[in-house]
């Protein structure tokens, strides 16, 4: 698949994510539904109607590629995927039931077991980032393509964003080799966003989460010339046993 075909299936699915945002926002407004799954986790009615927009609309426009979202468990115990959508509904779902305003909705177009194309919106943020190639990663503000790539860092201090206030050892020794000076807990994949744009450096995490969580930051992220690798450098690649991620670390191009 080109360029020009990415760009294609990015651009034509943006209203569809806007539409979704628009959704996740007035449901939570008029009360949400909620129960726990079996795993504990918390999930909600917009979780299953995002996730109902998100799947038909890309069932429309590619037809023939699989389809992988964390609230169905259709085609989870497909082996050998190679191109394939991941999508995760409501990344943050705990935040945004309790009116917290970081959740985002995501999708990745997986090619060749790489993120090819990211689309990420934080619709309480009124936020919405988009990949689909190399140089290629934005944000759209005001109607308006901000190509990430171009942002430049405005400060001298280096950023980290966590997933906790209370950083494990290993966390924290990846910061000092950094020289990160401060952190800020942040939920959901607006961490790689916000790396993207260049208005933090890093985040690591042990292996804690699954390929949808991460997949649509990792296109966004590495097209805006960031990366990402596990704690020994090596590249992350999608499509493994159970969809686990293993630990990773984000740079933007600040300290690549």
């Amino acid at each position: 698949m080109n360029i020009e075909e990415t760009k294609k299936i990015t651009l034509s699915l943006l209203e569809t994510f806007n539409k979704a945002g628009s959704i996740c926002l007035s449901l939570r407004k008029a009360g949400l539904k909620k129960e726990n799954k079996s795993d504990n986790t918390p999930v909600s009615n917009a979780d299953i109607e995002v996730n109902k927009i998100l799947t038909e609309k890309i069932s429309e426009i590619t037809p023939n590629i699989t389809i992988i979202s964390e609230e169905t468990s259709a085609n989870k115990n497909e082996k050998n995927l190679k191109n394939f959508w991941l999508i995760d509904p409501i990344d943050g779902t705990r935040d945004y039931i309790d009116n917290k305003d970081e959740f985002t909705i995501n999708a990745a177009l997986i090619l060749n077991n790489k993120p090819a194309v990211g689309i990420i919106n934080a619709p309480a943020k009124n936020r919405i980032f988009y990949s689909y190639a190399t140089s290629n990663s934005y944000e759209l503000i005001n109607k308006q393509e901000i190509q990430l790539i171009n942002k430049k860092k405005n400060y001298k201090e280096i950023k980290a964003v966590s997933y906790s206030n209370e950083l494990k050892p290993e966390i924290l020794a990846i910061h000092k080799k950094f020289k990160v000076q401060s952190y800020q807990k942040m939920k959901s994949s607006l961490k790689f966003c916000v790396i993207a744009a260049g208005e933090f450096d890093l985040y690591a995490a042990e292996p804690r989460a699954f390929e949808w969580d991460i997949a649509a930051g990792h296109a966004i992220l590495i097209h805006s010339g960031g990366q990402l690798t596990d704690f020994d450098g090596n590249e992350i690649h999608y499509g493994k046993p159970n969809f686990r991620n293993p630990s990773i670390i984000l740079k933007s191009k600040n300290i690549v």
